[in-house]
């Protein structure tokens, strides 16, 4: 025999008080995906050497040093990611692949022009080692690589580089923003940078973190070579980020070259790209 004994209901301040604990416990789940760890460095190469990852991936990863570049980056389970400029979606997908099934990553690529003459990004790839061949991204772009890919999501957006964020994001909602080896590219495509970077901040929760790598350019050269040699001096550029309100946090030294003489697209002797990698934090 069992004895369905009513409990009491609490009332007044106690009711408040279960109320406010539901909330915040609503909140906490809701916050759970982005509070998780850092990846670290030993579960940033398992997700690197994933046998998936394509043959073209992994000769980019040669020049591109995709577990430096995560560790610095920060990379978590659950983030939410906007990578400008994703191109073939290289850093896309390995954002994706970090962010996990509980994360989104935006692919942002711009509306295609339709003369043939008209400039468009290089497509977010740094340039391959010498005598590394030029290899393809996967068929498919980046909505190929959400097909393939089963531990993430991207979603591939087409959006102006002044509006990069897709209209679904809500304002002050994303951990992270990456625009990898093009700002160069909208000098000479004609983009308005100061919008770009204003609807970036604008997107990013604070402590959000934007993240820009770029091929240096001379002291002096601010961004007019950008069409020609495909640089930018990196002052500039950090000055630029730094006038919408972002703090930077640090620089990444792994794509240093200071061999390279910074002269040409491609340096002579045949060598890297002197690269640098900038971070940036929305206060």
């Amino acid at each position: 025999m069992t004895f369905d004994i009513p409990l009491p209901r609490p009332s007044g301040p106690a009711r408040r008080l279960v109320a406010v604990a539901a909330i915040v416990l609503v909140v906490a789940l809701s916050g759970c995906a982005t509070s998780a760890p850092t990846l670290n460095r030993e579960q940033v190469a398992a997700l690197v050497a994933d046998p998936e990852r394509s043959d073209a991936d992994r000769v980019n990863d040669q020049r591109r040093k995709p577990q430096e570049m995560l560790l610095f980056i920060g990379v978590k389970p659950g983030m939410q990611a906007l990578d400008v400029s994703a191109g073939g979606g290289y850093t896309t997908e390995l954002l994706a692949r970090a962010a996990g099934p509980s994360g989104r990553v935006y692919g942002q690529t711009p509306v295609r022009r339709t003369t043939p003459s008209s400039a468009q990004p290089e497509g977010g790839a740094a340039p391959p080692l010498p005598g590394a061949g030029s290899p393809r991204p996967p068929s498919g772009g980046l909505a190929g690589r959400a097909e393939r890919l089963r531990t993430g999501h991207i979603v591939a957006v087409v959006q102006p580089f002044e509006q990069p964020v897709p209209p679904e994001v809500a304002p002050g909602s994303l951990d992270l923003v990456t625009l990898m080896f093009n700002y160069h590219d909208l000098g000479h495509l004609g983009a308005d940078r100061a919008q770009l970077n204003s609807a970036v901040f604008a997107a990013l929760k604070p402590g959000g973190v934007y993240v820009l790598a770029d091929h240096a350019g001379r002291p002096g050269t601010g961004i007019s070579e950008s069409g020609t040699l495909h640089r930018i001096e990196e002052s500039f550029l950090r000055a630029e980020v730094e006038q919408a309100g972002f703090r930077f946090a640090e620089e990444g030294f792994f794509l240093r070259n200071p061999n390279d003489p910074r002269d040409r697209n491609t340096p002579e002797p045949p060598q890297p790209k002197d690269d640098f990698v900038l971070k940036f934090v929305k206060p």
